[in-house]
């Protein structure tokens, strides 16, 4: 028996990267996924996986999330987890960014993981039960990145423990993942820079960038009934770099 058996997951931005990742390992362990993407060539690939719906969403649309909700509870009945995982990055120095940059990352960074919650936690209410996920970042919990990512993350932070609180009496768990830099698609550019790269490494006290999975097994564990009594709760993975 997998251990999200006959539950309904949402994984937003589900199509690549973490989101990708965390899709495979939930079906794998007996989850039926919503694999929630605005790229809809990577929405292909998903839908021809077992036990995975591809469904394209643009988080940053209220109006798309109350659609989305709507028809994933009408066509299996229940949600059961939800992951707020899709984000977008940038490399800009704080000095070149403007109210459009800021705008655009707190629309989809921000907005997102509120408009998820907003219109798939009533639902998990009505049920007594269900587990949030949100995907925040190791820089909204140190003072690193003076730049409109941080502010994004730092906002899914607020978020998450206003929720916990918000929705804990009617048996909906919400809880924060904060990664490091892993190694995905996003994070590609810093690949091309050996000597960055090797910098990151040596200020990591596992020396080594995390890896998908390893945010994967974390969602994992919180989606799960093995994290029944745990809402509000942060983990930061990021081989410890934090912690210096």
């Amino acid at each position: 028996m997998g251990r999200l058996d006959n539950e309904i997951a949402i994984v937003t931005g589900g199509a690549s990267g973490i989101g990708e990742q965390i899709v495979d390992l939930f079906s794998q362990e007996g989850a039926t996924v919503i694999a929630a993407d605005i790229n809809e060539a990577a929405l292909e690939k998903a839908n021809n996986k077992d036990n995975v719906v591809g469904m394209k969403l643009n988080v940053a649309s209220d109006e798309e999330w109350a659609q989305v909700a709507k028809e994933i509870k009408e066509r299996y009945g229940h949600i059961d987890i939800l992951v707020n995982n899709a984000g977008i990055s940038s490399e800009k120095a704080f000095k070149d960014i403007d109210l459009e940059d800021w705008q655009k990352m707190l629309a989809i960074n921000g907005f997102g993981p509120f408009a998820g919650i907003k219109h798939i936690a009533p639902y998990m209410s009505e049920q007594k039960q269900g587990s949030i996920v949100n995907i925040s970042s190791y820089t909204a919990q140190i003072g690193q990145g003076f730049n409109h990512y941080s502010a994004s993350k730092g906002a899914v932070r607020a978020l998450s423990r206003a929720a916990a609180t918000q929705f804990g009496r009617s048996g909906v768990r919400v809880n924060t993942l904060f990664p490091g830099i892993i190694d995905t698609p996003m994070t590609q550019g810093l690949s091309e820079s050996k000597e960055l790269l090797n910098q990151l490494i040596q200020a990591t006290p596992l020396q080594r960038l995390g890896k998908p999975d390893d945010i994967a097994k974390a969602a994992l564990f919180l989606a799960s009934d093995d994290s029944s009594y745990i809402t509000g709760a942060e983990i930061v993975i990021d081989g410890g770099f934090s912690a210096q």
